[in-house]
């Protein structure tokens, strides 16, 4: 191992730079979680697992872009997409399905 890096006054220098960008981006991250927490709450779905949040977590995203109208869409396949969304988290939320059935369900997998 380099004994540069292992040295303290290294250790010290390196961590006085990266540790505010680590706050930032913490402080960021914590701030779109309540955004999206926001819209989960208002859209009825402030209950659903932290699993499926995750899985629908960019739809989420598109869903509040738009509501605060930083675009519009009428692409078929977005359409779709958002019409899958609400099916099973609905077939989820009235227990006609499991967890693992609905974020099965709404996993994008690449081509």
């Amino acid at each position: 191992m380099n004994a540069q890096i292992t040295s303290p006054a290294y250790r010290t220098s390196h961590y006085r730079v990266v540790e505010p960008v680590l706050r930032k981006v913490l402080r960021e991250a914590e701030r779109e979680h309540q955004e999206l927490q926001e819209v989960f709450e208002l859209m009825g779905w402030g209950a659903l697992p932290e699993e499926l949040k995750i899985e629908i977590g960019d739809d989420i995203r598109a869903f509040r872009e738009e509501l605060f109208g930083n675009y519009s869409t009428c692409d078929e396949g977005v359409l779709r997409r958002r019409r899958r969304v609400r099916y099973w988290v609905e077939l989820y939320l009235d227990g006609a399905c499991s967890i693992r059935t609905a974020v099965e369900s709404l996993r994008v997998r690449s081509r």
